[in-house]
């Protein structure tokens, strides 16, 4: 069962940053690709952010492009999403899962879950103005 544990949320004002952590169990950050993603309230989760571990290569959705940075500790199982320059907007619950990837000669990894019934509790942000 896909399982993680989401941390380092918090009350940060307007321009000001976090670093949240995921502890994965269930399956291996060195394995396959990774995401974070957020659900604000009365809005659907959205993907954010995703690392493939075959190539270290990240993608971002344009909203965080610029200021959040996804990133691996292999030894620990553990993903990390550091927020920097965080807005209003950003407030929402942060969670962590297993993403896809896509096929061909250059895979990449999508933002989109590989099982969207498994989720973890989740770690709050809220960004205040």
């Amino acid at each position: 069962q896909l399982q993680a544990v989401e941390s380092g949320g918090g009350l940060v004002q307007s321009g000001g940053s976090l670093r949240l952590t995921c502890v994965a169990s269930g399956f291996t950050t060195d394995y396959g690709a990774i995401g974070w993603f957020r659900q604000a309230p009365g809005k659907e989760r959205e993907g954010i952010s995703c690392l493939n571990s075959d190539d270290n290569r990240a993608n971002y959705v344009d909203s965080v492009k610029g200021r959040f940075t996804i990133s691996t500790d292999n030894a620990k199982n553990t993903v990390y999403l550091q927020m920097n320059d965080l807005k209003p907007e950003d407030s929402a619950i942060y969670y962590c899962a297993p993403v896809l990837i896509t096929t061909g000669l250059q895979p990449e990894c999508v933002l989109r879950p590989i099982d969207d019934d498994s989720w973890g509790q989740g770690t709050g942000v809220t960004v205040s103005s």
